[in-house]
């Protein structure tokens, strides 16, 4: 079987984003260190994945510019993986999943988490698309135009 062909000619955004962080592990490492994960040993505890498979979308996401390692803020030998500004930018990305399974993959009633704003202790609003106006449009409101 040959290599997976790269999408750096793809010219569809969602294409190569998927590519960059379309895979389970990748999205769910995004999610603990949006919550302030740092470190190799509390990314493998929370997710349960193999040390190999870690290594691997670790790896993929410093080289993307997702993250970064930096020496450990505790001066231990430890290396811990931040956030790039790059990485910070999913954010509204990481929120967009995690509403739409709020809405469409609980049960009313069932027990879920949810994101709440610090300062209010309030869930941060439903994010959706909006019109220059601030009107929500609905996907047949919209049309994808090609740029050369």
């Amino acid at each position: 079987m040959s290599p997976r062909k790269a999408l750096d000619d793809e010219p569809c955004p969602v294409a190569r984003s998927v590519d960059v962080i379309g895979d389970r592990w990748s999205l769910l490492i995004l999610r603990d260190a949006f919550d302030g994960m740092r470190r190799f040993g509390d990314f493998q505890r929370s997710l349960g994945v193999a040390r190999n498979i870690l290594s691997d979308r670790l790896r993929k996401l410093v080289e993307a510019g997702i993250l970064e390692t930096r020496a450990a803020s505790d001066g231990t030998a430890y290396q811990e993986y931040v956030l790039t500004i790059k990485g910070e930018g999913l954010f509204p990305v990481v929120v967009a999943l995690r509403q739409w399974g709020e809405r469409q993959l609980f049960a009313r009633g069932e027990r879920h988490s949810e994101l709440i704003e610090k300062s209010t202790g309030q869930p941060i609003p439903f994010m959706s698309p909006k019109a220059g106006d601030g009107a929500e449009l609905a996907p047949a409101e919209t049309e994808v135009r090609k740029l050369r």
